[in-house]
This record gives C-alpha cells, structure tokens and sequence, in this order.
C-alpha cells in the first residue's frame, strides 16, 4: 500500500509551485483531482517545446492527476467545488490573497463544511504584511529575496536560477507542510490552514548566506560558480569544458595542489580561511594548470585520489551518466496521445516499504472531468446538466 493511500487531494493551483506539491502527493499514492478552468491551466500553453500539442512545461508537475474542467466564476462550478471539498481530506490553491473569499472557497467557509480538511494556500508573499494582495512570480521573488543578488559572475549582473528555484522548493515545502498537518490531524482529529509563501521559503532557502548576513550585516557579493566560504570550490576550466572542484578541508587542497605540481601553491595557503582572502590568485593558479589537460583526465586523477571534483555536465550528459541509469532517474507512463512519456522520477522512490511510485500520466484537459464527478456523488443528470450549460468541460 502507498504512503497515502486513501487522501483526497483537491487541486486548485496551477503553474509550477502548487502542482509539484501536489504531484509530490500523488507520487506518494494521494488521490488528486485537479481543478481547473475550461481553457486550462496556464502552462497548457507554455512553449515550446510541444509534443502532439502537449506542453512539456505542463508534463513535467502534473503526472498522477485527474483533470477536472470547471468554470470557477460560475456559481454552479463553486457550488460543485464545495461538494468536492465536504469529502478532501486536502485542498491546495494558489490564487492570490482573498480571491477564493469571493466563491466561498476560502478556508473558513470549507471549514465550516469540513472541519477535518487541510487547507494550503501558496501566495507570493503571504496572507499578511503589506505585500500580501501582490501576485508572486519566481522572477520577481528571486529579485526581493536576494537570491539574484548572489548569482551570476562578479563582474556581471544580478542572475536568477536557471530553473524557477523557489516555486521548486516551495511545492517541496508545501508537500511537508500537508504531511505535518495531516499527522498532527491523527491527533486532534482536526484540520487546519497552511499560509505559505514564495517569499518566506525563499529567504529561508539562503541557508548559509543568510546567517553570514544576519551575524556580521555585511550583504555577501556574488562570486559566479564560487562558494562564499570554501576555497577552492566551485567551476574550472580544463582543456575541452569544465569541472567542479569541492575541497572541503586543507587534507585535500595538500593532495589536490600535489597532483597539479603546485606544493608552493599549498605553502602559502595551507588553511582554507587564508585561501578564501586569497581566493583570485588561488583560482587563478589553479586554473592555468587544469586548462593544460582534458577534463575526463582530471576527474579520473582526482577520483583516485579522493579530491571531490565532478564534470559540469549539460542535461543529456546527466540523464546519460550511469548513476542516474542505476537509479532509474526517469519514469516512463503510458500517455493517451504521446504514447511513451518520459518524466522525471520522484527521489521518494527509495522509501523500503512504500515507495513513490507513478500512477496516471499527466491528464488532458477536462479528461476526468464526468469519473470525478460521478465518484462524488454527483447524479449523471447532474453531471449532464453541467456539461450542457458549460460550467464544466469534458475531454
């Protein structure tokens, strides 16, 4: 048996933070309806690329699903939302602060019908303070947070992450946070609201970044593939691309700089503090040798020797690197227009005894829209009357 088998996810977000969070869910054996409106959630149309009209942006966080196609401004299609809602054991929205207060779906009204429910609400900034009726975007949030302010090259302009960093960990975090307040429902029987924001999980994210500031009051600067305070650690340059370097500890910067022909190098800097003052010429001598010689050269010298170093790999070297073959990095559903689909594998996999495991394939547009509503008791006159005055859609 799953994790969660049994949860009745109810999906109203849309993008990426709020539907990884509950693919996350799904993946753990939760039951999830997705809801969403007669033309789609948005990142239907995000692209290219496409496949057989797919977007691949929409594939990537919407496998395990049930597609439910529902006109949210319809007062029929809230009142069916409702319906849906007295039996979840897990609702998760994304709309900006208050929105679903309109509708009647905001969590006080579902309380009252479900007391019992666990409510997440994904904001750009929160239910409260001055920002919270602002919309979040991972751009923008990148930008308040000063994640862009530590990224790039030095002597180059603020740069965000190449993927969208914080909604990413914030569907992880939303995932957690639904299964805390589950356990704690185990307890008290009750539900509970969840207000969680990109903001907050982005400054939370700075880890060691954050505290140097928070202790000394100085904003770190960006130091391109640099690590603030290990050195050397970070990108080089050998012969034919680049290589990662991660010496952790004076041991290793001893070997690494007697395998390069550089002992007067670890003369000098035997401690890492005094690397990291010197850290221009550091990497700068380093790197004049490691240019000298192919990169799958260096890594095969540095493997035996115990220098953490890894190449700097595009996306088909990672997939095609034999550790992710091992550990079966992708995950392959059978789709109903693309056939074979490959989508990436969730990393609970490795649970002993309930491990994530795919179920459905990412669903087309309003594809479960009658199953979802006849399993919830709907009437098929019901579910027929819907179709026909356009508050819900079918495939």
């Amino acid at each position: 048996m799953a994790s969660l088998s049994g949860v009745k996810v109810l999906d109203l977000s849309r993008v990426l933070a709020g539907p990884l969070c509950t693919m996350i869910l799904a993946d753990l054996g939760a039951e999830v309806v997705k809801v969403e409106p007669p033309w789609g959630d948005e990142t239907r149309g995000w692209g290219p690329p496409f496949v057989e009209g797919e977007s691949a942006y929409f594939l990537s966080v919407n496998r395990g699903k049930k597609s439910l196609a529902l006109d949210l401004k319809h007062p029929q299609g809230q009142k069916a939302v409702r319906r849906l809602a007295e039996r979840a054991d897990v609702l998760v929205e994304n709309f900006k602060t208050g929105d679903l207060a309109r509708y009647g779906l905001d969590y006080e009204s579902l309380k009252a019908l479900n007391p019992r429910l666990v409510y997440l609400s994904i904001t750009g900034f929160g239910q409260t303070g001055p920002r919270a009726k602002e919309p979040g975007y991972d751009a923008a949030l990148q930008g308040y947070t000063g994640i862009m302010s530590v990224t790039g090259d030095p002597h180059g302009p603020p740069m965000k992450v190449g993927v969208a960093w914080i909604d990413v960990m914030t569907g992880m975090m939303g995932a957690l946070a639904v299964l805390a307040a589950l356990w704690e429902r185990e307890r008290s029987g009750l539900g509970q609201h969840i207000d969680l924001s990109l903001f907050d999980v982005g400054l939370f994210a700075l880890a060691n970044l954050g505290e140097s500031y928070l202790l000394t009051g100085k904003p770190p600067r960006r130091l391109g593939n640099a690590h603030a305070q290990i050195v050397p650690y970070g990108a080089f340059p050998a012969a034919d691309g680049f290589l990662v370097l991660a010496v952790g500890n004076d041991e290793q910067f001893r070997r690494l700089c007697g395998l390069l022909g550089l002992p007067g190098l670890y003369a000098r800097f035997p401690q890492n503090a005094g690397r990291v003052e010197a850290r221009e010429e550091v990497e700068r001598t380093l790197s004049e040798v490691l240019k000298t010689r192919p990169r799958a050269y260096w890594l095969e010298l540095f493997q035996k020797e115990g220098i953490p170093a890894a190449p700097v790999n595009d996306l088909a070297e990672a997939f095609a690197d034999p550790q992710a073959q091992a550990r079966g990095a992708v995950w392959t559903l059978e789709h109903p227009l693309l056939g074979a689909l490959p989508t990436l594998a969730n990393p609970l996999r490795f649970l002993s005894r309930t491990p994530a495991r795919p179920t459905l394939p990412p669903p087309l547009l309003g594809q479960h829209s009658r199953e979802v509503l006849l399993e919830a008791g709907f009437s098929q006159e019901e579910v027929e009357g819907l179709l026909r005055e356009g508050v819900v859609k079918g495939p």
